[in-house]
């Protein structure tokens, strides 16, 4: 997905000469949040807004990093535009993306655009914020922290991607396709295990739909992604609806992720129906795209980097070393995946699944010296980050090992990668397990060779748009 962030601390400046046309920042307060402009005011950014209502929306979908780039070239680091049927500021400075992600109370909350809003629901917890993002967010936790990875979610993780792989012997797939429904099984199973398997194909269409329209112009046009969007938003509605009702007239107890929502009994704060049909489609989102797009994209750098594949096999042989052929892995193999994480933070940066975070001003506010109206949108774009040369050398390589040379990098002030502020992902370890896991069973029973000639996109979303085919044989 386009939208969503993390958070660390650790290095300087970044070349922030370079990044501010050879003028370096004030480091005491390189900018302020009031409404007191004074002198230092500078009306709005500069650039150009496109369109009535449609804006730029055409050439930021179909453009993406090109048409940041062109901007930047001709506007800097911060520039105006209007996109998804907002008007918005774009910023590729990270001190001040940091800044921004850092400040939700000085007037800089959550600005997903409407299509997601009306999508994802208004009580999703990225959209929410304050004393409900507070309630939700422990609630979230209480569903995905590692207590419960380590005991319940683990095993059940790494028995569904078992019955995945089993069968994929001899066979051309393709690997988009099958991360894809593998995450979403994983994710929909520990929500409803007992219930998942009747409903989860019809579902998952629904879904998808939804998954589609999130990022598009708010147009309620029949054949339009927004259209479909809402159409799949209902329909998901509908079946989950069905769901609570049967599970609250059940006296069978359940152990999944539903019970737990619906008992409220490991949080402080009960969620109310439509919280809770929220966060459910807010768990699946969340973890659909990002889990299954960075499986593949592993998949991808490690074909193409053999002597990092031959380093990750042998991590895992020496786990399966240690157990039968049919024993499960546990949470002390999983601590053991030191390489394994350095992949997955890799594939994250390089690929760039996430691009940035959305915020929206709540009150006119100044920054870096212009003025920001209220209600605008502030895009914290951070893709660039992850292809500075100061923080990464040779950006452009599939290089796991960077991060364990540098130990450091995983806790810097740039790395957004999981959010930003008190908005870190509260999924991250559980999707870092179930990539973990798929990878272990998979580069430990196959060896595979990509079909050549097939394309892969990086926005808005990362894709392969006609697939990307394998072949896969058993060692």
């Amino acid at each position: 997905m386009g939208f969503a962030v993390a958070h660390g601390d650790g290095v300087r400046q970044l070349g922030m000469r370079e990044r501010s046309g050879g003028k370096v920042m004030a480091r005491h307060r390189p900018w302020m949040a009031t409404d007191d402009w004074g002198l230092g005011k500078r009306g709005l950014p500069p650039g150009t807004m496109g369109w009535p209502f449609f804006g730029e929306t055409t050439e930021f979908l179909k453009q993406g990093p090109e048409f940041m780039k062109n901007q930047r070239a001709r506007y800097g680091n911060v520039f105006k535009t209007h996109i998804l049927g907002s008007p918005t500021i774009i910023s590729m400075d990270p001190e001040l993306n940091r800044y921004v992600l850092l400040n939700e109370a000085k007037g800089l909350i959550p600005g997903y655009p409407q299509s997601m809003l009306d999508i994802l629901g208004k009580c999703n917890i990225a959209a929410v914020y304050g004393s409900a993002h507070k309630h939700i967010r422990s609630n979230m936790l209480s569903l995905v922290g590692t207590p419960l990875i380590k005991d319940r979610f683990l095993p059940r993780i790494d028995r569904y991607v078992r019955l995945h792989l089993s069968n994929w012997d001899g066979s051309t797939v393709d690997i988009q396709e099958k991360t894809m429904n593998m995450t979403f099984l994983i994710a929909f199973k520990l929500i409803a295990e007992v219930e998942s398997s009747s409903i989860c194909d019809a579902f998952k269409f629904e879904f998808d739909k939804l998954l589609l329209g999130s990022l598009s112009l708010p147009i309620k046009i029949p054949g339009t992604k927004y259209y479909h969007g809402l159409e799949g938003r209902k329909n998901v509605m509908k079946f989950l609806k069905e769901l609570v009702e049967r599970r609250r007239e059940s006296l069978v107890a359940y152990d999944d992720k539903l019970d737990i929502l619906l008992r409220g009994a490991d949080s402080a704060y009960i969620l109310n129906d439509e919280e809770i049909y929220d966060q459910i489609i807010t768990i699946l989102y969340s973890g659909y795209e990002t889990v299954s797009t960075t499986s593949m994209m592993a998949l991808k750098y490690l074909h193409d980097r053999p002597e990092a594949l031959q380093q990750l096999r042998d991590e895992h042989f020496s786990i399966r070393k240690r157990k039968t052929a049919d024993e499960s892995i546990d949470w002390d193999d999983y601590k053991c995946m030191t390489f394994t994480r350095a992949v997955i933070f890799e594939t994250l940066r390089l690929a760039t699944v996430v691009n940035g975070v959305l915020r929206k001003t709540t009150r006119t506010i100044e920054l870096n010296g212009f003025v920001i109206p209220k209600g605008w949108r502030i895009y914290v774009y951070t893709r660039e980050i992850n292809y500075d040369p100061f923080l990464y050398p040779e950006p452009y390589k599939f290089n796991p090992w960077r991060w364990l040379d540098n130990k450091s990098l995983e806790g810097h002030k740039y790395f957004l990668i999981f959010g930003g502020g008190g908005r870190i992902c509260p999924g991250k370890e559980l999707g870092i397990v179930t990539i973990s896991t798929f990878l272990h069973y998979f580069v430990t029973t196959y060896r595979w060779e990509e079909i050549e000639g097939q394309k892969i996109v990086q926005f808005p979303r990362v894709e392969a748009p006609k697939g990307l085919h394998i072949r896969v044989n058993k060692f």
